[in-house]
């Protein structure tokens, strides 16, 4: 697999993440927010992003997973929960990419059984052409075409996230 071509550059992602976190800030003025991020893949944007949030936030996270290789299998597996007390919360889930929506859909369904006060969902990148599962998203970094993409923290088998921009992975 090689990089086809850069979809979004640092200063895409960087001026994103700030309007996206002046967006949360505004929402979430007066209140608290337990961060909830998607490991592995939301790890970068999760950190950029909660540094520019300027209310009270505690952080926790997830670790899940749904693919092998560049498909999705269907199953998610959740290999650590959140350790935060999620009750009467007010919700934030952190995620890098949304594609079926499998995945997300089924951890919002873990955490609404929790009973958090509100919850809302923000992901960097949206393939809304490859829904299966219909979730609302209310915030939303970029919309991005049917293409397998690597990087800012979304991996192929667990390489390319460190790449600081977002890439079109192809065979070579």
């Amino acid at each position: 697999m090689v990089i086809a071509k850069t979809l979004l550059n640092e200063e895409q992602i960087q001026t994103r993440v700030s309007e996206l976190a002046g967006i949360i800030n505004k929402d979430y003025e007066g209140k608290e927010i337990l961060a909830i991020g998607i490991l592995k893949g939301a790890f970068m944007f999760y950190s950029d992003l909660v540094k520019l949030i300027n209310v009270p936030l505690t952080v926790d996270f997830i670790v899940s997973s749904s693919y092998q290789d560049t498909a999705s299998t269907g199953n998610v597996n959740i290999h650590s929960d959140t350790r935060m007390p999620v009750t009467g919360r007010d919700v934030l889930i952190i995620e890098d990419i949304i594609d079926t929506g499998i995945s997300l859909n089924y951890i919002k369904e873990i955490i609404l059984k929790k009973l958090p006060n509100t919850l809302k969902i923000c992901a960097l990148l949206d393939k809304k052409d490859r829904r299966l599962v219909d979730v609302n998203v209310d915030y939303i970094g970029f919309q991005i075409p049917d293409e397998f993409v690597v990087g800012y923290g979304t991996d192929y088998n667990d390489n390319f996230r460190n790449l600081p921009y977002v890439a079109i992975l192809k065979q070579s």
